[in-house]
């Protein structure tokens, strides 16, 4: 497994903590940055996950 996939994943969960965290406190800044966290870890995953695929061929 990548570590791009392992990051991405870490990344995800962050922006999730960070997206909730901001509709319970009502704080639309940090509920926006975490989505764009969670946007980033997906596409840092795919990255991963597109490496993985290439070194197996």
């Amino acid at each position: 497994m990548d570590k791009d996939r392992v990051k991405g994943t870490a990344k995800q969960a962050t922006g999730s903590a960070k997206e909730s965290l901001g509709k319970i406190t009502g704080d639309t800044s940090l509920e926006a940055e975490g989505k764009v966290e969670q946007a980033e870890g997906t596409i840092q995953k795919a990255y991963g996950k597109a490496k993985d695929a290439l070194r197996k061929l």
